[in-house]
């Protein structure tokens, strides 16, 4: 054997093996700041996840731009299974509100998994008057701008679904925007503002204090937690789906059967009644799903918020 022929051969060698050596850990990451949803799930899947995988599971938070930096972290990451991104549907709207970002959600990623959905609930303060969403649209009609509703900002999922059905139902109404939940549920719990959509589970425990009134879910069947508030597809609307969701993504050249297996692995985490429990106490509902099943639920959502956002005219702070 010549020479030239030996150290292709060795260099073949060499890359082969280094392409076969077992991962020594694997990042997971949220691109948002620890304590919302989908750093709860990360972080309570994340440990059974590892053991089923045979590899430790670093959580990462890597926040900012609603979610772009961490995403674009994931899409730009070696295809090797060495890199997760728990994302959400958050991701197809924040991508279609900045201008210039450097990724497409549709493209750059392989779906895995759903891990679970959120519930979200239209309700008012009593003080408003309005004790139905037919109420609300009179009103909205009869006095245009005058009726505010707010939001923990610009292109939150709580956001988009009152733009949504802004534009179902050709309302105009006041979007006052806050830096986070806090100061928003808490102005919606005064009066300050008239109406919004909060998390059902949030928004059950001010509805049964009376602090708040429950006009429509926004998930296609009503919700457990509060069987008693109708669907807006009871009521008529057939446009208004508002769920949000949560799912994991590799990078898109990542092997199929490391997605196939992830997949499997994390629809038996999600069975776990202890998991499945913590979810719902964080009000979560522990859902996986097939790789295919959530490409056509990416695939779905993706021009639904692109519409809205170009409809309304919708841009980042």
């Amino acid at each position: 054997m010549g020479r030239c022929a030996w150290v292709l051969m060795v260099a073949c060698w060499c890359s082969w093996t280094q392409a076969q050596a077992p991962l020594q850990s694997v990042k997971m990451i949220v691109p948002f700041t620890p304590g919302t949803g989908m750093d709860t799930i990360a972080r309570a899947i994340s440990p059974k996840l590892g053991e089923r995988l045979g590899v430790p599971i670093v959580v990462q938070n890597s926040p900012g731009a609603s979610g772009n930096i961490g995403a674009d972290m994931v899409a730009k990451a070696p295809a090797d299974g060495s890199t997760i991104l728990m994302g959400a549907n958050t991701m197809l709207i924040a991508q279609q509100l900045y201008k210039n970002v450097p990724f497409n959600p549709v493209k750059d990623f392989a779906p895995v998994s759903m891990t679970a959905w959120g519930t979200l609930m239209l309700v008012t303060n009593p003080k408003s008057g309005i004790k139905s969403v037919q109420d609300l649209i009179h009103m909205a009609q009869s006095k245009p701008g005058a009726v505010n509703f707010g939001s923990p900002g610009v292109g939150t999922p709580h956001h988009m679904a009152m733009e949504l059905l802004k534009l179902e139902t050709k309302l105009d109404l006041l979007h006052v925007p806050y830096k986070g939940s806090a100061g928003y549920t808490n102005d919606l719990l005064s009066g300050e503002l008239m109406v919004g959509f909060l998390p059902v589970h949030v928004a059950q425990g001010f509805v049964n204090s009376g602090k708040l009134l429950a006009l429509a879910v926004g998930s296609p069947k009503r919700h457990p937690v509060a069987p008693n508030v109708a669907t807006f597809v009871e009521l008529g609307y057939k446009g208004i789906d508002v769920e949000m969701w949560y799912a994991l993504f590799y990078p898109a050249k990542t092997p199929k059967d490391m997605v196939d297996r992830l997949s499997k692995e994390t629809a038996a985490v999600l069975k776990m009644p202890e998991i499945r429990d913590l979810l719902s106490k964080a009000g979560l509902d522990a859902e996986s799903s097939t790789p295919e099943e959530l490409t056509q639920i990416v695939a779905k959502d993706y021009p639904r918020w692109g519409r809205v956002i170009k409809m309304r005219g919708i841009e980042a702070d």
